[in-house]
C-alpha cells in the first residue's frame, strides 16, 4: 500500500489543498468501484448474493463513518 504523503505547495491555500487532494482521492476511490464492478462479470466469476452483501454491507459502512467525520469535525484544541 502507497501511502501519499500530502505535500503543500508554495502559495496553496488550505482549500485549494482540500480541493486538489479530495478530487485526486475521490476519483481514486471512483476507479477502484469501477475495477470491483468487473467482478460482477458471472461468466468470469462466481458468487453468491451473500457475497454480494458483505461487500456492499462493509462499503456502505466505511461510507457512513467517514460521512460523520466530514459532518461532525470539532477541533478539539486546548486554550488557556
Amino acid at each position: 500500500m502507497i501511502i501519499e504523503k500530502p505535500i503543500k505547495k508554495p502559495d496553496e491555500t488550505s482549500k485549494e489543498r482540500f480541493k486538489r487532494l479530495a478530487t485526486k482521492r475521490t476519483n481514486e476511490v471512483l476507479r477502484k468501484l469501477k475495477v470491483l464492478g468487473n467482478c460482477a462479470n458471472r461468466q468470469a466469476y462466481e458468487y453468491t448474493n451473500e457475497d454480494v452483501n458483505k461487500i456492499f454491507s462493509i462499503i456502505h459502512q466505511k461510507v457512513k463513518e467517514i460521512e460523520v467525520k466530514f459532518r461532525t469535525y470539532k477541533e478539539e484544541n486546548f486554550k488557556l
